[in-house]
């Protein structure tokens, strides 16, 4: 007759792995996937119990001063090359064609006044807005359609995505820099732009931040 008596030094089925093994996980999730991972999506692969946001925050420590580093992208995280090192794969860099003046005039107010209107857009820039432009960074997959604006027309909004905010390692669109940064980096022109407010307001006006090389 088998000892059906219950040892407490015996290990369940349903006891989470040790933290370590699921540092691992995580390591495992984030380096096969192709796009950023979040949290969640991480906890809804792992086994019962484990505590995914703990394992990534030991996971985040132990790639600091690496040549790659686990960083978050709005709500979600990936490894991305160390900044310092990102010279190293300037030969490996396919070559893209440059945004028009007017996609990057385009995309900055977007960046720097999200949720905004296509009408809100040509009120900043002085001009309309060609359907054009607005495809070319819809196909970038740089904005995407926000919500609709509780106004006469339901007119949709634009804001800027993940994919824009990964590209200029970015974590959320607060972390744009200010007219003042962009001007004392070179990388804003001197004259008047439009819909540009003082130094002490945003910036919304075409800037070579946006442009690709």
């Amino acid at each position: 007759m088998s000892d059906s008596r219950y040892d407490p030094n015996e290990k369940s089925l349903f006891d989470a792995p040790p933290l370590a093994e699921q540092e691992r996980m995580i390591e495992a999730i984030l380096f096969a996937a192709a796009e950023p991972v979040t949290v969640r999506e991480m906890q809804d692969r792992m086994p019962h119990g484990s505590d995914a946001a703990e394992a990534l925050a030991y996971l985040r420590r132990r790639y600091e001063g690496r040549g790659v580093h686990l960083v978050k992208i709005g709500d979600a995280w990936a490894f991305r090359t160390a900044p310092d090192l990102g010279f190293l794969m300037q030969k490996e860099t396919v070559e893209q064609r440059k945004l028009s003046r007017a996609a990057i005039e385009t995309l900055a107010i977007i960046a720097y006044h999200q949720p905004v209107t296509r009408a809100e857009i040509e009120e900043i820039r002085g001009v309309a807005v060609s359907r054009g432009t607005i495809d070319q960074l819809l196909e970038l997959e740089w904005i995407r359609l926000g919500r609709r604006r509780m106004t006469p027309g339901r007119p949709v909004t634009f804001v800027v995505t993940e994919t824009f905010l990964d590209h200029f390692g970015l974590e959320s669109a607060r972390d744009l820099p200010g007219i003042k940064e962009l001007r004392a980096a070179g990388l804003l022109d001197n004259r008047p732009m439009p819909g540009a407010e003082d130094d002490e307001g945003d910036m919304v006006g075409q800037t070579e931040l946006f442009e690709e090389e």
